[in-house]
């Protein structure tokens, strides 16, 4: 039988970058694009900071979560304001690893807790739909481009 230690550095299957999204400033309409570069500071035309938070993720199979809490249909990528929608691969899994992300290397931090735009942007309810379903924040180990359709998976 593995041990704990093993068990938890595991993983299934690569995930799969779905949707990237920037805004470019505070409150700034969410705009979807193709590929980005992620540079030490996030990524590129985003409003973004270097450190632990600099690039936010969210798992696709959460959006078909929140939305049903909140007795709609899974809720659009763009409206919970995150920059990268990953599939295939649980997130929370990766937490202080190192992931690889297209050709970019990020290493989850800390969760990426609803602010309190979610009520406004998702209606009553909205901030505790996603409460366990935010996403993940991530600090930038290595620069790279980042496309739709890219690997996800944790290199250490």
């Amino acid at each position: 039988m593995a041990d704990l230690k093993t068990l938890i550095s595991g993983w299934a299957q690569p995930g799969r970058v779905e949707w990237i999204g920037m805004r470019p400033d505070r409150r700034a309409t969410v705009k979807a694009v193709a590929s980005t570069l992620i540079s030490a500071v996030g990524l590129d035309g985003d409003r973004s900071r270097a450190g632990k938070r600099a690039v936010t993720l969210i798992q696709q199979e959460h959006l078909g979560a929140i939305g049903s809490y909140l007795g709609q249909e899974p809720v659009a990528p763009e409206t919970l304001r995150r920059n990268l929608v990953v599939s295939g691969i649980n997130l929370a899994a990766l937490k202080g690893r190192e992931v690889q992300v297209g050709e970019a290397v990020l290493r989850f931090t800390v969760i990426c807790a609803p602010c309190s735009r979610m009520e406004e942007a998702l209606g009553k309810g909205g901030y505790s739909a996603m409460r366990g379903h935010g996403g993940w924040c991530a600090e930038v180990v290595q620069p790279g481009q980042v496309r739709l359709g890219d690997v996800v998976q944790p290199i250490d």
